[in-house]
């Protein structure tokens, strides 16, 4: 019979092995963490939840409390462990100075974006009318993108048109974790000089995480739209209903050069050889050709209204 391995490790308060959070904090008697400690995705941590909700009035229910709760009752004072040094997520010692309320942890923040970030590789994509567009990734109008990923999460971001349209940002507001956003309508907002415009959210769903980098950053999603200037992710409701108003594939190639002739209408004769230098689109055309008008482009192109 093999024997069973265990990750183990020092973490500042005590060896640690591979025990799940409902473990540790006493709630049940045995369980083995198979998500990485990856509770916010964790089918079994739902579960739980879900479960001792809907039994909250059982006897038996409320002789078990929340992993956070237990650990209040089992550590005191100014010296409690965070949690992800007890199950050993972390090697370093680590104190909880937000009394167990992970949710509204920026640390606990900190560390899943971690996370997300490595989940996400540099995509395939191919030049359309002069605009890079990524592979595998679905478009919305307001020229926003959306990856659906393995983890059931949806990541969205700004496409190459929007970037080289109008150009670096320099302030991104995105959603607050938690906040519900619907497709088609608007989301998010960003801004540049003394104009601001609102952005039509690509999907339908709950925000998990945004990227810290890119909102300290705006220049990021401009020079890498497709990898590390992604804004935020959500976890979507009824994905397949969210795809019928997206656009992929040849849909989606066929979108974006209808969108350069339209904008070369827009821009006029006088302008195009500046627009389309040598056949590809200038970096940022709103700041080449200012009198073109913010409210227009944003009307025409972000299907909007300025602000």
């Amino acid at each position: 019979m093999a024997r069973h391995e265990t990750k183990s490790g020092v973490a500042g308060f005590q060896v640690v092995e591979d025990e799940c959070i409902w473990m540790k904090a006493g709630v049940i008697s045995f369980r083995k963490c198979d998500n990485n400690y990856d509770c916010a995705t964790c089918p079994f941590d739902r579960a739980m939840r879900r479960s001792m909700k809907k039994h909250s009035g059982d006897k038996d229910a409320q002789k078990s409390v929340s992993y956070a709760e237990k650990l209040k009752s089992q550590y005191y004072g100014a010296n409690r462990p965070c949690r992800h040094a007890l199950t050993g997520r972390v090697d370093a010692p680590k104190i909880c100075t937000n009394n167990y309320d992970c949710y509204n942890c920026p640390y606990d923040q900190m560390l899943d974006d971690m996370d997300l970030i490595d989940d996400i590789t540099s995509p395939a994509y191919r030049m359309v009318a002069g605009y890079r567009v990524a592979d595998s990734y679905y478009y919305h109008m307001g020229h926003t993108w959306a990856r659906f990923e393995h983890s059931g999460r949806t990541r969205i971001g700004f496409d190459d048109f929007f970037g080289k349209l109008f150009g670096v940002p320099k302030k991104i507001e995105m959603p607050p974790l938690g906040a519900k956003i619907n497709q088609g309508e608007q989301g998010f907002s960003f801004s540049r000089d003394n104009y601001e415009a609102g952005v039509l959210s690509p999907v339908t769903g709950r925000v998990l995480a945004v990227n810290h980098n890119v909102r300290e950053n705006p220049e990021v999603s401009h020079r890498d739209p497709y990898r590390d200037g992604w804004l935020f992710i959500i976890e979507p409701d009824m994905p397949k209903r969210n795809l019928k108003k997206l656009l992929f594939g040849r849909e989606c190639e066929a979108w974006i050069e209808k969108e350069q002739q339209q904008l070369l209408q827009l821009i006029g004769p006088e302008y195009k050889s500046l627009a389309a230098t040598g056949g590809q689109p200038v970096d940022d055309l709103f700041g080449s050709i200012p009198e073109i008008g913010w409210d227009r482009l944003v009307r025409e192109f972000l299907r909007t209204e300025p602000k």
